[in-house]
């Protein structure tokens, strides 16, 4: 990567993810709180089941880049009260991001044993699992947004162009300040 590290990179991305699922949340809070918990056809059945398995997965990986091996039950919702959830992936990313902060750049070229939800051994670079959760949360957003807006909310855009834009011009006026 010319001119940038995994490191600066990931942390981006983190940062990126916490902002995305901000303006998707703002999408959802204009439907009817039952429609949250109500089958959408979405994977994990409901908004806010899909929501929590996003938190639970970043979670999951966290926890795993950090040398544990938590269990976890993808079927149960692990945050029932909506507003704790929103919460709670609001700090997941943040801690994401403070913890990527903290690592040296040769953390992002090495190698993580863990053991998959499945009880086998795995192995994978480290910048290979957080693109994975990166683009995982994408994945599952996109289903979210889809599901929102058959319902009758305004489409968010949340791809990355638009994080930059925001970036940028918050840089732009802090400058002019």
């Amino acid at each position: 990567m010319s001119g940038l590290s995994w490191r600066q990179y990931f942390i981006y991305q983190a940062d990126y993810q916490h902002w995305a699922n901000q303006v998707l949340f703002e999408c959802l809070d204009r439907l009817d709180p039952k429609a949250l918990s109500e089958p959408q056809g979405l994977f994990f059945g409901s908004i806010h089941h899909t929501m929590d398995h996003i938190l639970v997965v970043s979670e999951l990986w966290r926890l795993r880049l950090q040398g544990e091996n938590p269990l976890t039950d993808f079927r149960q919702i692990h945050h029932p009260d909506w507003r704790e959830l929103k919460q709670a992936l609001r700090l997941e990313m943040r801690e994401l991001q403070h913890w990527l902060e903290a690592r040296p750049d040769g953390f992002f070229e090495s190698e993580v044993a863990y053991r998959s939800t499945d009880g086998k051994d795995r192995r994978n670079w480290a910048r290979d699992i957080l693109t994975h959760m990166m683009t995982h949360m994408v994945h599952h957003r996109g289903q979210v947004s889809a599901a929102a807006t058959r319902l009758g909310a305004p489409a968010p855009e949340m791809d990355y162009m638009y994080y930059k834009r925001a970036v940028d011009s918050a840089l732009a006026q802090t400058r002019k300040e």
